[in-house]
Protein backbone atom coordinates (compact mmCIF):
# COMPACT_ATOMS: atom_id res chain seq x y z
CA UNK A 1 0.00 0.00 0.00
CA UNK A 2 1.58 3.47 -0.76
CA UNK A 3 1.52 6.42 1.95
CA UNK A 4 2.00 9.68 0.56
CA UNK A 5 2.30 12.79 3.16
CA UNK A 6 -0.23 15.56 3.23
CA UNK A 7 0.54 18.67 4.81
CA UNK A 8 -1.63 21.19 4.91
CA UNK A 9 -1.21 23.94 2.22
CA UNK A 10 -1.01 27.42 4.12
CA UNK A 11 1.66 26.19 6.14
CA UNK A 12 4.54 28.52 6.28
CA UNK A 13 6.63 27.35 8.90
CA UNK A 14 7.66 23.77 8.19
CA UNK A 15 8.95 22.98 11.47
CA UNK A 16 6.24 24.53 13.13
CA UNK A 17 4.30 21.13 14.71
CA UNK A 18 3.27 19.72 18.53
CA UNK A 19 4.48 15.97 17.80
CA UNK A 20 6.21 13.67 15.12
CA UNK A 21 3.03 13.35 12.94
CA UNK A 22 1.87 13.85 9.56
CA UNK A 23 -0.93 16.40 8.64
CA UNK A 24 -2.23 13.81 6.50
CA UNK A 25 -1.39 10.91 4.91
CA UNK A 26 -3.33 9.34 1.72
CA UNK A 27 -3.54 5.72 1.28
CA UNK A 28 -3.81 3.25 -1.47
CA UNK A 29 -5.20 6.39 -3.21
CA UNK A 30 -8.43 6.61 -2.21
CA UNK A 31 -8.07 6.80 2.26
CA UNK A 32 -6.94 9.81 3.16
CA UNK A 33 -6.21 10.33 7.05
CA UNK A 34 -6.01 13.93 8.61
CA UNK A 35 -4.25 14.23 11.79
CA UNK A 36 -6.44 16.41 14.56
CA UNK A 37 -6.72 19.93 13.60
CA UNK A 38 -6.73 22.92 15.67
CA UNK A 39 -7.88 26.58 15.71
CA UNK A 40 -3.91 26.99 13.73
CA UNK A 41 -3.58 30.25 11.91
CA UNK A 42 -0.61 28.19 9.34
CA UNK A 43 0.63 31.33 7.89
CA UNK A 44 2.14 32.79 11.10
CA UNK A 45 2.03 29.16 13.28
CA UNK A 46 0.18 30.62 15.99
CA UNK A 47 -2.65 29.31 17.92
CA UNK A 48 -6.00 31.28 17.92
CA UNK A 49 -7.57 31.05 20.78
CA UNK A 50 -11.73 32.66 20.56
CA UNK A 51 -14.94 31.22 21.40
CA UNK A 52 -15.80 27.66 20.87
CA UNK A 53 -17.74 28.59 18.03
CA UNK A 54 -14.66 30.72 16.19
CA UNK A 55 -12.33 27.65 17.46
CA UNK A 56 -14.66 25.09 15.46
CA UNK A 57 -14.28 27.39 12.03
CA UNK A 58 -10.75 27.68 11.93
CA UNK A 59 -10.31 24.20 13.04
CA UNK A 60 -12.94 22.69 9.86
CA UNK A 61 -11.08 25.44 7.86
CA UNK A 62 -7.41 23.61 8.62
CA UNK A 63 -9.42 20.16 8.31
CA UNK A 64 -10.60 21.27 5.11
CA UNK A 65 -7.70 22.67 3.65
CA UNK A 66 -5.59 19.48 4.01
CA UNK A 67 -8.47 17.44 2.41
CA UNK A 68 -8.24 20.05 -0.89
CA UNK A 69 -4.08 19.39 -0.48
CA UNK A 70 -5.12 15.91 -1.26
CA UNK A 71 -7.96 16.30 -3.87
CA UNK A 72 -10.89 15.51 -1.06
CA UNK A 73 -13.47 18.04 0.06
CA UNK A 74 -15.38 17.64 3.08
CA UNK A 75 -18.18 15.42 1.40
CA UNK A 76 -15.51 12.67 1.08
CA UNK A 77 -15.06 12.28 5.04
CA UNK A 78 -16.87 9.29 6.51
CA UNK A 79 -15.70 9.23 10.32
CA UNK A 80 -14.40 12.40 12.63
CA UNK A 81 -13.31 11.96 15.93
CA UNK A 82 -13.68 15.24 18.54
CA UNK A 83 -12.12 16.10 21.58
CA UNK A 84 -13.73 19.01 23.39
CA UNK A 85 -11.83 20.65 26.15
CA UNK A 86 -15.50 21.49 27.68
CA UNK A 87 -18.39 19.08 26.98
CA UNK A 88 -20.74 21.95 28.15
CA UNK A 89 -19.67 23.94 24.59
CA UNK A 90 -21.21 20.92 22.88
CA UNK A 91 -24.40 22.28 21.46
CA UNK A 92 -22.37 25.49 20.27
CA UNK A 93 -19.82 23.64 18.66
CA UNK A 94 -22.11 20.95 17.30
CA UNK A 95 -24.63 23.82 15.35
CA UNK A 96 -21.35 24.97 13.69
CA UNK A 97 -19.91 22.04 12.73
CA UNK A 98 -23.57 20.70 11.53
CA UNK A 99 -23.03 23.69 8.69
CA UNK A 100 -19.99 22.35 7.20
CA UNK A 101 -21.66 18.99 6.36
CA UNK A 102 -24.75 19.18 4.47
CA UNK A 103 -24.91 15.94 2.50
CA UNK A 104 -24.48 12.60 5.06
CA UNK A 105 -22.55 13.55 7.58
CA UNK A 106 -20.01 11.93 8.88
CA UNK A 107 -19.92 9.10 11.47
CA UNK A 108 -18.64 11.23 14.57
CA UNK A 109 -17.34 10.62 18.15
CA UNK A 110 -17.10 13.34 20.13
CA UNK A 111 -15.58 13.68 23.90
CA UNK A 112 -14.24 15.66 26.09
CA UNK A 113 -10.56 15.85 26.44
CA UNK A 114 -7.43 17.69 28.11
CA UNK A 115 -6.19 19.61 25.49
CA UNK A 116 -2.71 21.80 24.95
CA UNK A 117 -1.70 25.00 24.24
CA UNK A 118 -5.41 26.53 25.60
CA UNK A 119 -7.47 25.24 22.60
CA UNK A 120 -11.26 24.70 22.83
CA UNK A 121 -11.56 21.60 19.88
CA UNK A 122 -9.31 19.47 17.86
CA UNK A 123 -10.69 17.51 14.74
CA UNK A 124 -9.99 14.26 13.25
CA UNK A 125 -10.95 12.50 9.92
CA UNK A 126 -11.03 10.07 7.81
CA UNK A 127 -12.19 10.75 4.17
CA UNK A 128 -12.34 8.41 1.02
CA UNK A 129 -12.64 9.05 -2.23
CA UNK A 130 -15.14 6.97 -4.34
CA UNK A 131 -13.73 6.14 -7.55
CA UNK A 132 -16.20 9.04 -9.63
CA UNK A 133 -16.30 7.32 -13.21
Amino acid sequence: MEKVEIQHPDKADKSFTTGAYSAGVLAAGDWLFVSGQAAVDFTTSTFVLGTIEEETHLTIHNVKRICEAAGFTLDDIVKCTVHLSDIKDFDRYNAVYASYFTKVKPARTTVQSGLGHGIKVEIDAIAFRQDKK
